[in-house]
């Protein structure tokens, strides 16, 4: 696939998990639907690297980058959002989240010394503002307290998890660790971590076997873990972080058109604002030569 092609993909996909994941919510805690989520895709992509007899035996301090990839960006991340949206608007993780090219670039810059360009630093400051502008009105509907604290609290503990598992990724790559492999390993070491933290908190190993769970599940394993994750891990190598991190700007500008279409959004202009902001930073930074 083209890394427009990639790019596309990724949006589309995450875009409508947000809707997918309130499908996860009610009897099972979120620790227990990560790990659900994750273990399945695990076993999916070993039973992938096993059809194709790709090796999966790895040294000791392999498997440490492994797990910290995966609890990273498949594990701790995750619960932090859950936890998040029971204290403030999925609007204020939303621009958490979009801050996380910018994130990835000054992590990239300290840890690896890549170069960070004028043009994509100028584009991901045009994504974080466009999302502000796109949730302002919502955000003036918060009220100062301790569960506004809280939620912004675990926002940013999220995103910063969330650049971990991009930065454990990108030395993973420059390591030549195979592809499918860590994948398969980071996603295994990540649903463990979640399932460790619910089992810390006293959670139970509940399951919900209705359809609206199942299918939801299916829907976030296969699609919103294995295809989504390996079209930005792809382009991550391709394209670099900054650029292929600006997936997580895009993603909730199209998630508020599946909002609008079956939860009731209704767009202000400053909603249509905000979105021309982020498509101008889009523009710039997907541009040859960014």
């Amino acid at each position: 696939m083209t890394n427009l092609q990639l790019f596309a993909s990724c949006v589309a996909i995450w875009s409508t998990t947000w809707i997918a994941i309130t499908f996860q919510l009610g009897e099972v805690a979120p620790q227990v639907s990560v790990f659900y989520r994750f273990f399945l895709a695990a076993l999916l992509l070993f039973a992938w690297c096993a059809a194709r007899r790709l090796p999966l035996r790895f040294p000791l301090n392999t498997h440490f980058w492994f797990a910290l990839f995966g609890i990273g960006s498949f594990s701790v991340s995750y619960v932090f959002v859950y936890y998040a949206e029971q204290f403030v608007v999925s609007g204020l993780v939303a621009i958490g989240y979009s801050a996380g090219p910018l994130l990835a670039m000054v992590g990239m810059r300290v840890f690896f010394g890549t170069p960070m360009t004028r043009r994509v630093a100028a584009a991901s400051v045009l994504g974080i503002a466009g999302i502000v502008l796109v949730f302002l009105p919502e955000l003036a509907l918060l009220r100062s307290g301790p569960d506004t604290a809280r939620g912004a609290l675990y926002t940013v503990l999220a995103v910063l998890c969330s650049v971990l598992g991009t930065m454990a990724a990108h030395r993973n790559q420059q390591a030549g660790l195979p592809f499918w492999q860590a994948m398969a390993w980071g996603m295994l070491y990540g649903s463990l971590c979640a399932l460790a933290l619910g089992l810390a908190a006293g959670k139970p190993l509940a399951f919900e076997a209705t359809a609206r769970y199942v299918l939801s599940l299916l829907y976030l394993s296969v699609l919103g873990s294995i295809a989504a994750f390996a079209g930005f891990l792809t382009l991550l190598q391709r394209i670099g972080p900054a650029r292929a991190g600006y997936i997580g700007v895009m993603v909730p500008i199209l998630a508020l058109f599946i909002s609008a279409a079956f939860e009731g959004f209704r767009f202000h202009l400053l909603t249509w604002a905000g979105i021309a902001v982020s498509l101008a930073g889009n523009v710039l930074v997907l541009r040859k030569g960014a």
